[in-house]
């Protein structure tokens, strides 16, 4: 045989041998795609509760802020079709246009849209107003401060915490603990190369779980900050949706010819959504949403991986009964109790303060007693997803402040 043939095979089965982790890959992407199945089917029926839940994204983008070519009819589709309550758009600035103003705001198509920017402060701290003003434009020539006291109502939610500095700053609402984008820039472009390869056409959504991690950091700092103000602050998950990912060949006229699309807004609002809890009979707009966000009655829930509708996090002290996002006195002792979406067994870890106290398998249902004050809330994992997804938080709640 001709040495360039030798060379030739030599270099053909490298290449196939260097394939073999991205087919193992797909079969366990296949294997994954077959339990979230089987996770959905052992939902069990919600409690009566005195609550009604909604599910939307956060921190979402148009062609308005200069960075997505996204517009409106896709995102209106897209949130309908993963059957939202809300979508909160978090639009760039420009110095030309209000375009909090012009974003998508109201009800459209049977969803709740509220306006709002992504503003970057002098200070170099990336800020979510909501709703969004004719002010931010020029917010980058304000101290992170600065930009917080002008505001007297709506939420201002830390973005980008692993970035932000000031965290002696007062009247942020809360703090965006996960962040798509974020997470995202831990991908090696090379590995995504081939899984794309191998699994695009089939799982297109579940690559996300290649690279999928809990925001340990992100957490520790707002668990932090907690510590060192003594008050509350929601903690939010932001979809940072822009449609922006991907390559698309254009007619004269604009019209695409062929393209891919990597993170079109119908798939990245099915990845986290934020589930926001509002009394029964009270109308869900623009204001009560709000208030139960900056109230801290909501979860983040990682849908992707499993339907987290359902989920409950409340106390009770033998006098009154609070939800996650609430305060409750400590009597003689406080009863925390857990509720899951599924009959099927779980983990379940409860955290005081950020540290972890207790961490259970079984079932869907829990108690806790505690006797001593301090934040509490739950992450709930799905350990039967196979690693690595089991080993993150499908759910994590808000606390609830035993004081």
């Amino acid at each position: 045989m001709k040495r360039w043939k030798k060379l030739f095979l030599a270099l053909l089965v490298l290449v196939l041998l260097s394939q073999i982790p991205f087919a193992y890959r797909r079969y366990k992407l296949g294997r994954l795609h077959a339990t979230i199945q089987q996770v959905n089917s052992q939902r069990q029926p919600k409690e009566e509760s005195p609550f009604s839940e909604y599910t939307g994204v956060m921190h979402v983008h148009s062609f308005l802020g200069g960075h997505s070519s996204g517009n409106f009819e896709e995102i209106i589709a897209a949130a309908q079709s993963n059957q939202l309550h809300f979508v909160v758009m978090t639009e760039h600035p420009s110095k030309n246009f209000n375009t909090a103003e012009m974003t998508l705001k109201g009800p459209h198509g049977g969803v709740l849209f509220i306006n709002g920017n992504e503003v970057r402060t002098r200070d170099g701290d990336r800020l979510l107003l909501i709703p969004g003003d004719e002010h931010a434009a020029t917010d980058s020539e304000r101290s992170t401060q600065e930009v917080l006291s002008r505001r007297s109502s709506g939420l201002a939610l830390v973005a980008y915490p692993g970035e932000f500095r000031s965290w002696q700053a007062t009247g942020y609402s809360g703090v965006e603990v996960y962040n798509v984008y974020t997470n995202a820039l831990q991908i090696n472009p090379l590995l995504m190369f081939f899984d794309g390869l191998w699994s695009y056409r089939s799982y297109p959504d579940l690559l996300f779980a290649n690279f999928y991690q809990r925001p340990d950091e992100n957490l520790q700092k707002w668990e932090d900050a907690l510590k060192t103000t003594g008050g509350k602050a929601v903690v939010t998950a932001g979809n940072d949706a822009h449609a922006n990912v991907g390559f698309n060949l254009k007619n004269e006229s604009g019209k695409p010819l062929f393209g891919l699309q990597l993170d079109p807004y119908e798939r990245s609002f099915r990845l986290v959504r934020l589930h926001v809890l509002l009394r029964n009979g009270e109308q869900l707009d623009a204001k009560s949403l709000m208030a139960s966000i900056v109230a801290g009655h909501c979860f983040i829930g990682f849908d992707l991986f499993g339907d987290t509708s359902g989920f409950s996090f409340s106390a009770s002290n033998g006098v009154e009964d609070k939800i996650l996002g609430d305060e409750i006195s400590l009597q003689k002792e406080v009863k925390l109790r857990v509720n899951t979406p599924i009959a099927g067994p779980g983990r379940i870890v409860l955290l005081k303060d950020g540290i972890k106290i207790r961490d259970e398998y079984g079932a869907g249902k829990t108690e806790y007693v505690v006797t001593e004050k301090g934040s509490y809330r739950v992450e709930v994992y799905l350990p039967q997803l196979g690693k690595p997804v089991g080993d993150q938080p499908w759910i994590i709640s808000n606390p609830i402040y035993v004081r």
